[in-house]
C-alpha cells in the first residue's frame, strides 16, 4: 500500500503531532518544532516504504525535533543581572602558594577542591565526576579546606 498524498497525511496526523510537541516542549516552542517536523517529513516522504506505520514515523520525527529543541535551549546563554569580572577571577588563581598546598592534599580532597573552586562545579556534578556520593564530596571539601586553613594560618 502506497502512502497517501502528503496533504492528507498532514491533515490526518497534525493534531497528534501538535499535542505531542506541546507536551514535550511547551506551547511557545511547539510551533517551530511542528514546522520542522513536517518539513523533515516532507523531504523524506518520497523515500518512505510502502506499508510503514505513518503515525509512529511522524511521531518519531517529532520526538527528535523536541530533543533538538532541548539541546539547543541548553546551549543558549542565560541572561544575568551582573557579569562577573573574568580578569579579577583569573588573578585569584595566580596565588601559586595556595595551589601548591592543594597539590599536596590527598587525591580526593585535591580533586574536589579543584573542581569546586577552579571549575565552579556543584557537589552533584563533582560526585558524578569522581564516582562518589554527594555527601562524600562535601566531606572531602570540608577536610581539604580544614587542612588548607591549618597550612595557611597556623595559630
Amino acid at each position: 500500500m502506497t502512502p497517501p498524498p502528503f496533504q492528507r497525511f498532514l491533515d490526518d496526523h497534525r493534531t497528534d503531532v501538535w499535542r505531542f510537541l506541546v507536551a514535550s516542549v511547551g506551547v511557545h516552542a511547539a510551533d517551530d518544532c511542528f514546522q520542522e517536523t513536517f518539513i523533515s517529513a516532507l523531504r523524506a516522504y518520497p523515500r518512505l516504504r510502502a506499508g510503514s506505520n505513518l503515525r509512529a514515523w511522524i511521531l518519531t520525527i517529532a520526538h527528535r525535533k523536541a530533543i533538538d529543541h532541548h539541546r539547543a535551549t541548553a546551549r543558549r546563554p542565560v541572561p544575568v543581572a551582573e557579569v562577573r569580572d573574568i580578569a579579577g577571577l583569573a588573578e585569584d588563581y595566580r596565588d601559586e602558594s595556595t595551589w601548591e598546598i592543594v597539590r599536596e592534599l590527598p587525591a580526593r580532597q585535591r580533586a574536589v577542591l579543584t573542581l569546586r573552586f577552579a571549575v565552579d562545579l556543584p557537589h552533584r556534578d563533582i560526585a558524578a565526576a569522581l564516582g562518589c556520593s554527594e555527601a562524600a564530596s562535601r566531606q572531602a571539601q570540608a577536610a581539604g579546606l580544614a587542612r588548607l586553613r591549618e597550612e595557611l594560618d597556623p595559630r
